[in-house]
């Protein structure tokens, strides 16, 4: 398989917060940040999330990785892929997802 990667990918082992749209109102959801790119993001989460489906992602990135203060990204995005993961008997998924947005906000502002 060829990899079509055109941005650089960096292994990040981060919290990401992201909340899924849905008909009644959204669904929030926590995970793990395996990699990053400028243009996407690959984390573990629990619950199954699907092929096309829109998300808001919060991921936060410490002072120790900025160099200087903790970083917020706000990010908006669509699920690409996602890789049933195996073991431990646990419902992860990996899920691939590619940025439509992200904004980058230095301090508190950012939770709201």
């Amino acid at each position: 398989m060829r990899d079509r990667r055109t941005a650089r990918r960096y292994d990040l082992s981060l919290p990401i917060s992201v909340r899924v749209p849905i008909a009644k109102g959204t669904v929030s959801r926590t995970g793990k940040i395996r990699d990053i790119s400028t243009q996407g993001v690959y984390f573990n989460i629990d619950n199954n999330l699907s092929a096309g489906a829109e998300l808001d992602m919060m991921m936060t990135f410490p002072a120790e990785v900025t160099d200087g203060t903790e970083v917020f990204v706000r990010a908006t995005g669509k699920v690409i892929r996602v890789d049933k993961c195996s073991g431990n008997g646990d419902q992860k998924v990996g899920v691939a997802a590619v940025f439509g947005m992200h904004e980058i906000v230095r301090n508190e502002a950012a939770i709201a």
